[in-house]
């Protein structure tokens, strides 16, 4: 291999490892259940238009996680939004949150501690 050829070589490895990420790579995170009971999640990707459930009534079990990906938005980080509910019929809880910014391998914490809106 000629000196031009490693040179132009050399100059596409290092653009390839100084590329930042684009809006539209994953960020992968993981759903964790912070209580002792079962709960059935719902988790909505915030980063695009319309928004799209990632996870639809997903049962977690207590003090465990679910791996998922999610699109990264322009600052490149996942946006995220979520629903619970106990899984327990017999004593409904439920859980929210909006809006919520999260780094590539970061855990967002879910919880059914509250009681459900009559809605």
């Amino acid at each position: 291999m000629g000196s031009l050829s490693r040179g132009i070589f050399g100059i596409a490895a290092l653009l390839l490892a100084t590329t930042p990420a684009f809006p539209d790579d994953g960020v992968p995170i993981k759903i964790t259940n912070d209580g002792t009971s079962d709960i059935l999640v719902t988790v909505y990707d915030m980063s695009i238009t319309p928004k799209r459930v990632v996870v639809a009534g997903q049962r977690i079990n207590g003090f465990s996680s679910v791996p998922i990906s999610v699109t990264a938005g322009a600052d490149g980080m996942g946006h995220v939004a979520w629903v619970a509910r106990s899984a327990d019929p017999s004593n409904r809880l439920c859980g929210q949150e909006n809006d919520i910014r999260i780094n590539n391998d970061e855990s967002v914490h879910v919880h059914a501690d509250q009681q459900c809106s009559e809605s």
